[in-house]
């Protein structure tokens, strides 16, 4: 699978201070003991939430710069949806990362390091995106469906709500 050229665009001014504001995060949260992630969330302009890598302080290993910006942001909004907004980021998203930028709807995602640069000191991600693409018996977590049967009354059950919030 290759992967199609960037679309070519135009940096601002705002561009580059908002994509330095998540690099400096990320360096200043080297020396809180933190990951070298940094991550701002933007709309129109304005700074919505910021959000560094806290996996090791937290001992939570979903508590990346972008999910923490996000939940930062969708806190202050009071939504779940970040619509209109781009986010910084000092590095190429993981797939986690990636998943959470697209379920919150972000309009769109600027990065700094790439991911083969993420790769060069230790925080390599592709073998989730292997893992992905392998079926559910290769991986190397096991994977089992169990009680789908007894499960598909929950989805029954919301299928038939009528005030339902869809997301």
């Amino acid at each position: 699978m290759h992967n199609k050229p960037q679309r070519s665009i135009a940096f601002t001014a705002d561009d580059e201070r908002f994509m330095q504001m998540a690099i400096d995060l990320s360096i200043e949260n080297v020396a809180k003991g933190g990951g070298p992630f940094g991550a701002v969330i933007v709309r129109n302009g304005e700074l919505i939430a910021t959000g560094t890598n806290r996996v090791t302080d937290s001992c939570d290993p979903t508590a990346h710069a972008e999910v923490n910006a996000i939940r930062s942001a969708c806190q202050k909004e009071q939504c779940f949806k970040l619509n209109g907004c781009v986010i910084y980021t000092s590095c190429e998203p993981c797939p986690m990362c990636l998943s959470a930028i697209y379920w919150a709807g972000l309009d769109r995602i600027y990065y700094g390091n790439t991911k083969a640069d993420a790769k060069a000191i230790d925080f390599d991600d592709s073998f989730i995106y292997d893992q992905i693409a392998l079926d559910y018996s290769e991986r190397s977590i096991p994977c089992y469906n169990l009680l789908r049967d007894k499960a598909l009354e929950g989805f029954r059950r919301w299928t038939e709500k009528e005030d339902k919030v869809l997301y």
